[in-house]
């Protein structure tokens, strides 16, 4: 991850994105990382548009980050009926008892 947080960094500065720069950015920040997996974050990005998959990311996010605040309002109305439900449930247990 802090390989995608090096590439980002230098992205947003309009560096390339290369072997070099990353680990340059990272040995700033006192990284050590293996060479290899800075090879294979530059080779996956190579020819991405990142400004496109970001946003691409940011919209699929949007929706699943509004999910749970709606889900929980669902949540919420479920309980109210179970308690009425359960209120009349006993209702009509009292009523069978008295006839």
């Amino acid at each position: 991850m802090r390989n995608v947080y090096a590439a980002m960094l230098l992205h947003s500065a309009g560096k390339p994105i290369n072997e070099e720069n990353v680990g340059k950015v990272l040995s700033a920040a006192g990284i050590q990382e293996e060479e290899a997996k800075i090879k294979v974050l530059c080779v996956a990005l190579d020819g991405v548009n990142i400004d496109e998959a970001v946003e691409k990311a940011a919209v699929a996010a949007a929706p699943a980050a509004a999910a749970p605040a709606e889900g929980g309002k669902k949540e919420e109305k479920a309980d109210e009926k179970s308690e009425e439900e359960k209120e009349a449930e006993a209702g009509a247990g009292l009523a069978a008892l008295f006839g």
